[in-house]
C-alpha cells in the first residue's frame, strides 16, 4: 500500500450518480460516512484509507471515481478495497472464534456422526447449562452444514466440529483444527 493511501489526505468528497449519502455539493462525504458509522482508526482493524474506499464502494461509487479523487489508479483503489474486505473477513472470524471460545454451551461433534444426531446433542448440553436456543431441529441442522462446509457431506460430519451456544441462544460453528 502507499503512504498516500494511509493518511486521510483530502476532504473525502467524491462526485458519484449512484445511489450514496450526499452532501449539499452533490459530493459523497466519505468523512461524514465514517462519522456517522463511528469509525475510530485507533480501534479499527482498517486504516482510514480503506475505511473510506470500502464505504464509498458499499455506496456504489465506482473505483475509477474514487481513484481520481485520490490522485491515485483504479488498481491501487482495488488494491485498497480488497485488503479492507480481507481484514474485515479476518475481523469476522476472530469474533465468531471468540465467540465460539465463550460460548457457555459447547458441543463437540466428532467426525463421522451423523448430522441427524446433532439437535439432540445441542440441545442437551443447552438444557443442562440452562441456554436456550432458539432453532428447530431441521434449522439447527441446516445452520451447522451451511457453516462447515465441506465439513459435512449429507448427513455425515467429516470433520470435527465445535458448536457453541451464546447466552442469547446464537449457534457460532467452529471446524475443529486438524
Amino acid at each position: 500500500m502507499h503512504d498516500a493511501d494511509r493518511d486521510g489526505e483530502g476532504d473525502g468528497n467524491i462526485d458519484t450518480d449512484a445511489d450514496a449519502e450526499t452532501n449539499a455539493d452533490g459530493d459523497v462525504d466519505a468523512a461524514g460516512v465514517l462519522g456517522e458509522t463511528g469509525f475510530d482508526p485507533e480501534t479499527s482493524v482498517l486504516t482510514r484509507r480503506q475505511a473510506e474506499v470500502l464505504a464509498l464502494r458499499e455506496r456504489g461509487v465506482r473505483q475509477s471515481t474514487i481513484a481520481e479523487h485520490l490522485g491515485t489508479s483504479r488498481a491501487n483503489v482495488s488494491s485498497v478495497e480488497s485488503s479492507a474486505r480481507r481484514n474485515v473477513e479476518k475481523a469476522r472470524e476472530t469474533v465468531a472464534f471468540a465467540e465460539a471460545l465463550t460460548a457457555p454451551v459447547q458441543v463437540v461433534v466428532e467426525e463421522g456422526s451423523d448430522l441427524y444426531d446433532v439437535p439432540k446433542l445441542v440441545y442437551d448440553a443447552c438444557d443442562e447449562a440452562g441456554v436456550k436456543v432458539g432453532h428447530t431441529a431441521p434449522d439447527l441442522m441446516k445452520t451447522v452444514a451451511d457453516a462447515a462446509g465441506d465439513a459435512v457431506r449429507g448427513r455425515e460430519v467429516r470433520s470435527s466440529l465445535l458448536v457453541g451456544v451464546t447466552t442469547e441462544g446464537n449457534l457460532r460453528i467452529r471446524r475443529s483444527a486438524e
